[in-house]
């Protein structure tokens, strides 16, 4: 990783600041809420405890059948097509039955439906209808009761059978509509409504069950428009209240939620608005099941409420930008009473929290963004200090080893820095200087050694030629025949210095063309086949032509010592592989033999000078000096490539490895 990424990274890190005054944001939006909530929920126990006292029309008890208003004219015939807005809100009629109630200004209208796949038939006057499937209707006004059967035998009208003697104002005969199909059977009828029925029992009896149906008279409860007068006398602006029964039925409601705006630029927008919900409000309600015109709201809060206790709840808003804080309590303290339900709209909260929000994150990432600015700043500078150190120490090492010349008469970059980079810097001249002076007597340590041998070389040549000439003892013929084999051991190893030197001088001069590869590698396999004996030489060449820009005499001459190498290690009657492959940026050559593999040691020293894992010449042989692989060395480098030796996979022998990618062409001047 570089060292701007790294800088990067630790500006990065003063993220901290905006994630850490996002959660203050959260917290104080949670406090400004539970303010809120809590103010709300005073106002709604003042405004129950009011109806209270005042002895408003408040819904008492539970289990009440509720009457809905009719949204459109009832047609009575059996089928619930007018009853479809009201069938969400049905009210279950024992284990497989609803019903269904509702009231216009003339009439109090009923629909039972009941499931039942399997059916037992009768009229209302046939004797065996307590045995088949009817419905039990029982009216109550005032203390009085009455019962009607209902039950029939096809579809179409049906009179239902009063139950009980006459009694005044309770009619004698009820008219209905029966209509069934394969799920079950389906009753509606309707009521005079100036009967003032304060009650009403429907049981339904299944002929399959041996249970007789239970009596379950309920109070009829509805919608109190005094009730709801009531409630308006009581709010305050922007507040939407709604008393619910024990069982949610919503009997009274006032008030609207409007929350104010006090200019347009209060308006939040939608990003706004995305980012409230988003990073900052709590997890908000749906506001669906908190419609205003549903006749019954069952909710979990409402039944908590009306288990004695209050809750406050956050849900979303119906405008764009707003929150609806719900506060359910107990009318009159527990449950018998009801529930009151008061809502509030609110833009402030969301308003406050995305204002504080925005500000603290336009001002941390203006921090954030000026300290980038100076850390990358700092840090560019930086790194383009260190890269002239480096580009300064990679041209201060020419490709045959020795320094530049610029660096060895120029002072080094920023060696007069105060800083670390300069300490730096006045380091690396140091050790370039050093580095420069041990180099330069290395490169002419040959040469000097091949001078400086040569006269005594020579003294010691002639002093054995009169030694030959002069009387000596039988015994020291040996001694002579011993020093003269030595001498001339050293004089070869003079040559061969003087030689390598001339060699470097050879490949630096050598002129490059593009050249087909795989032609020279041919003819250089073809030229070791009757040089191999008994070994075998395979090449595998690339099927199309392998240009590349090279001096081909240099390969030819590198491949030279490495088959020379290759043989000197191969059995026999072993093998030899040679073999070129292309590059995406040049060409491989690789000659493996069969043979011991290389000691790990030696590994990375086999391409330097005066190294070799020959053994010892004995007397009388030529002296090894370990120049081949230097030479090889010296061709890849020339061609911008390197040399590698390794031993295979197999532990059969050792691959030698020479990468190429060309020569640099040079431009002809003008």
């Amino acid at each position: 990783m570089t060292l701007r990424r790294k800088l990067l990274l630790v500006a990065l890190c003063t993220l901290a600041l905006p994630v850490a005054g996002w959660l203050y944001v959260r917290q104080m939006e949670m406090l400004l809420r539970e303010g809120q909530a809590q103010a709300l929920e005073a106002s709604a126990r003042a405004m129950a405890r009011s109806l209270v006292v005042t002895h408003a029309p408040l819904p008492q008890g539970g289990g009440a059948w509720f009457v809905q208003e009719t949204p459109n004219p009832i047609t009575i015939d059996g089928y619930g097509d007018d009853w479809a807005p009201m069938t969400p809100w049905s009210q279950p009629l024992g284990a497989r039955g609803k019903l269904m109630l509702a009231e216009d200004g003339n009439w109090l209208y009923f629909y039972v439906d009941v499931r039942a796949t399997h059916r037992v038939r009768a009229d209302a006057g046939d004797a065996n209808v307590m045995a088949a499937d009817y419905v039990v209707l029982g009216l109550q006004v005032g203390e009085q009761q009455r019962r009607y059967l209902l039950a029939s035998a096809a579809p179409g009208p049906v009179s239902a059978r009063p139950l009980d003697p006459p009694a005044p104002g309770f009619p004698d005969l009820l008219v209905a509509q029966w209509q069934e199909d394969g799920s079950g059977y389906r009753v509606e009828g309707r009521l005079p409504r100036k009967l003032g029925i304060d009650a009403i029992d429907v049981a339904v009896h299944d002929a399959g069950s041996v249970d007789e149906p239970i009596a379950s008279w309920r109070p009829l409860l509805r919608y109190s428009p005094q009730l709801s007068d009531e409630l308006a006398q009581l709010l305050t602006e922007h507040v939407r209240a709604r008393v619910l029964s024990p069982d949610g039925w919503v009997v009274a409601r006032s008030g609207h939620l409007n929350a104010p705006v006090a200019e347009a630029s209060d308006q939040p927008g939608w990003f706004a608005s995305l980012v409230y919900r988003s990073l900052l409000a709590n997890p908000l309600e749906d506001a669906q099941p908190w419609a205003d015109e549903a006749p019954r709201m069952n909710l979990a809060d409402v039944h908590t409420a009306g288990g004695g206790g209050a809750t406050a709840l956050w849900r979303q808003g119906e405008t764009r930008g707003s929150v609806v804080l719900a506060v359910a309590v107990p009318l009159g303290g527990d449950a018998k009473d009801g529930v009151l339900l008061l809502e509030q709209a609110s833009r402030a909260v969301p308003l406050l929290a995305n204002r504080a929000l925005f500000g603290l994150l336009m001002t941390s990432f203006g921090v954030l963004l000026v300290a980038g600015l100076i850390l990358l700043t700092f840090a560019t500078r930086l790194s383009v200090r260190l890269s002239r150190l480096r580009d300064a120490a990679e041209r201060a090492q020419a490709n045959d080893g020795r320094l530049d010349g610029q660096i060895l008469f120029d002072r080094f970059p920023m060696t007069d820095a105060p800083d670390e980079i300069g300490d730096l810097a006045r380091s690396f001249e140091r050790l370039l200087d050093v580095v420069g002076g041990y180099t330069d007597y290395l490169r002419t340590l040959a040469s000097k050694l091949s001078h400086e041998l040569n006269t005594p070389l020579a003294i010691v040549k002639s002093s054995l030629d009169n030694l030959e000439h002069a009387a000596l003892p039988p015994d020291a013929a040996p001694y002579l025949a011993r020093a003269r084999d030595g001498v001339a051991r050293l004089g070869q190893l003079v040559r061969a210095m003087s030689e390598a030197s001339r060699m470097e001088r050879a490949i630096a001069a050598a002129e490059p063309e593009d050249v087909d590869l795989g032609e020279v590698v041919r003819g250089c396999a073809d030229a070791y086949r009757p040089l191999a004996g008994m070994r075998e030489l395979t090449c595998q060449l690339p099927g199309s032509p392998l240009i590349l820009h090279c001096a081909p005499e240099l390969i030819a001459q590198a491949l030279d010592k490495l088959f020379d190498n290759a043989l000197s290690f191969t059995p026999e009657h072993g093998w030899i592989r040679l073999s070129l492959r292309a590059l995406d940026d040049g060409a491989e050559i690789e000659l493996s033999n069969q043979g011991a593999p290389l000691p790990a040691a030696m590994q990375g020293r086999l391409f330097d000078s005066l190294v070799s894992l020959r053994d010892k010449a004995t007397p009388g042989d030529a002296p090894h000096l370990g120049l081949g692989l230097y030479v090889v060395r010296l061709v890849a480098e020339r061609h911008q490539g390197q040399a590698m030796a390794h031993n295979l996979a197999d532990g059969s022998g050792v691959a030698f490895v020479l990468r190429l990618h060309g020569m640099p062409r040079q431009r002809l001047g003008i």
